[in-house]
């Protein structure tokens, strides 16, 4: 490059824009807008490429929002797709990946649970979450893993089925306490025959499907049946399954009569921010509600909030037959067409103006107006609570992001570390981290040499994945749980790592070890205390105390896990099929341990080769 090209003035804005014209066409496809650094300012789909572009090349006639997007452009990137079906998918994808300053983002977008009925001749019922899909039959999504939980328990009344899993069920030779307290028919010992059981899982199925109606009088019917036969005891469970079916409807709230699978979503805009509710409705049964927030600018429309939190939503989700909309979407085309694509069937998206569903979209609309007037008294409150911590700690400005770490153990083994993250909205629970510990050159219950080895690894990170610290998720502010040891520790790690600018407080018990005499100690700063009822000590208690929380559970997770552990885990090829049928066989992995070839070779599933394989693990480490 020349001296001169160096000294000319980068062009910028709706110059930059009107270059690109020359090149694009009518073609659909994908747009990226980048500033000077290249970080990706704003993400869209367009019907016709040349067209879209065109409209931000005008000088004027741009709402603020937009125009400062096109005054910070500085190049563009394209992409053309075979159909618009195509461009709205990848552009919402690209949104979720690169989290543009100017998008419409979706910022908690975590899967939702499902109650699954096992494949299994004796099948299980039990909650499931995640992507990984077990085989069997899936109901929902409920809203929480809460309404889950308590619709299982009462299900487990009513239906009787099992919710142990596959390896104990194979390994009782009793029933359980769940037959003594009928929320079991004990399939496992022969209580209840095979067609028995298949025709109880049918049952629970078609309540699930929305069926209810014709279980209750099913139920009722078999219920007279019993009392005329004066078999009463089998009358008065049947009694108890209808009570409990009664409570579960109950406990559901209101279901609609006409709407049998949607999901209802209203958005409500206020000052810059946003809440939408989305409604769960499956078989005819409302399974909870869940309310987001997602990220949105000062001047921007429902239409355009509504579809992008459409596209980002159902991503990673599979849609229902019908979503009943507060608002036109801008492409609702082009949404009902991916979403179809997606499910395999038709979608349909209907905004409703009169009737059933336009009474359910109100509701929604009601909820999404008291939630975010409640997130947006909570955030005033959260942003006074960090320029207080700000005051008192003598930072710089009131912390965007601040981070709480923690370790939890017993006697030095399960070592977990914890990092819970917090800012102006709260706690940022997607940012929440574990550390399993180590340990190398450890001695067993060295907090100091945890604390090293968490923040160590962390900064690792943080150092390699965002080194110009713009994207968000370096912290302003940690908050160590120790005293002056602690901080120490820490602070010499930070110095080693050349971080050593990021304010760290460490929170002490004071003497008495009482919660409202803590003591706070700074690097090079003398030990300080907070007034007792002052609300900005309240808010590091809870921060701690979260921490601590988060901690002690990913601590008993790890040892629980442990504890179900076997030698049997380690040796290469024995899967969890064959575990079970080694144990059930022999009893214990320490008898396992014992087995001669021949014992082994008799076990159904192991091979020759894997018996000797057994045989030599075992015999090898004796």
């Amino acid at each position: 490059m020349s001296d001169t090209d160096q000294e000319m003035p980068r062009k910028t804005g709706h110059e930059v824009i009107r270059d690109y014209l020359r090149t694009l066409d009518a073609s659909p496809g994908v747009y990226r807008m980048l500033d000077a650094q290249a970080r990706v300012l704003y993400v869209g789909k367009a019907r016709n490429l040349r067209a879209r572009v065109s409209s931000y090349a005008r000088p004027t006639g741009h709402t603020g929002r937009i125009a400062r997007m096109i005054s910070e452009t500085a190049t563009m990137m394209f992409l053309t797709t075979a159909t618009e079906t195509e461009a709205l998918l990848l552009e919402q994808n690209l949104i979720k990946q690169l989290k543009p300053r100017y998008n419409v983002l979706l910022r908690d977008d975590k899967s939702f649970p499902n109650i699954l009925v096992t494949d299994h001749d004796f099948p299980m019922i039990k909650k499931h979450r995640g992507a990984k899909r077990e085989k069997g039959a899936y109901y929902g999504p409920f809203a929480s893993a809460g309404a889950v939980n308590r619709s299982l328990a009462q299900l487990q009344r009513v239906f009787q089925l099992r919710n142990c899993s596959d390896a104990m069920f194979e390994s009782r030779t009793r029933p359980c306490l769940q037959y003594q307290i009928k929320r079991c028919t004990a399939p496992c010992v022969g209580q209840i025959s095979k067609a028995e059981y298949r025709a109880q899982v049918g049952d629970a199925q078609r309540y699930l499907s929305g069926k209810s109606t014709e279980i209750q009088e099913k139920l009722a019917a078999q219920m007279a049946e019993a009392s005329e036969a004066m078999e009463f005891e089998r009358a008065a469970a049947l009694r108890d399954r209808i009570k409990a079916m009664t409570q579960v409807q109950t406990a559901q709230g209101i279901n609609p009569r006409t709407v049998d699978e949607a999901d209802i979503v209203a958005l409500h805009l206020e000052k810059g921010q946003a809440c939408v509710q989305v409604f769960f409705i499956r078989g005819g049964q409302n399974w909870g509600n869940r309310d987001f927030y997602p990220r949105v600018g000062a001047d921007v429309e429902e239409a355009e909030v509504l579809e992008a939190f459409l596209g980002q939503f159902y991503d990673t989700k599979d849609p229902p037959r019908q979503l009943i909309l507060s608002h036109e979407i801008e492409n609702p085309d082009l949404m009902q067409q991916a979403l179809s694509d997606k499910l395999g069937r038709k979608v349909t998206l209907v905004v409703p103006l009169r009737g059933e569903k336009a009474e359910l979209i109100d509701g929604a609309l009601r909820n999404a107006r008291e939630s975010l007037a409640r997130k947006m008294a909570e955030t005033a409150t959260q942003s006074k609570l960090l320029k207080g911590l700000a005051e008192a700690f003598d930072l710089p400005m009131p912390p965007k992001r601040i981070e709480v770490y923690d370790n939890s153990h017993i006697q030095g083994t399960n070592a977990v570390g914890a990092m819970i993250v917090a800012g102006a909205e709260g706690f940022m629970k997607n940012h929440y981290r574990k550390f399993n510990i180590q340990g190398e050159g450890l001695t067993p219950g060295d907090d100091f040499g945890m604390m090293k080895e968490v923040l160590m690894r962390r900064f690792k990170r943080l150092l390699k994945e965002d080194p110009d610290r713009d994207q968000g998720t370096w912290p302003d502010l940690l908050l160590i749980d120790g005293g002056a040891g602690q901080v120490s520790a820490v602070a010499q790690i930070m110095r080693e790592m050349g971080v050593a600018d990021i304010p760290m407080v460490g929170v002490a018990k004071g003497v008495d070890r009482d919660q409202g005499k803590e003591e706070f100690h700074r690097t090079g700063k003398r030990v300080m205390a907070l007034r007792h009822n002052d609300p900005v000590l309240y808010f590091v208690q809870r921060l701690r105390d979260e921490a601590h929380r988060f901690a002690i559970g990913t601590h008993r997770a790890k040892r629980a896990k442990s504890i179900g552990a076997t030698p049997l885990d380690e040796v290469p090829g024995v899967g969890a099929a064959r575990k079970r049928a080694l144990l059930a066989h022999f009893g214990s992995a320490k008898a396992v341990s014992r087995a001669n070839l021949a014992d082994l070779r008799a076990v159904d599933g192991v091979s020759d080769a894997l018996a000797q394989k057994l045989y030599d693990f075992f015999h090898e480490r004796g």
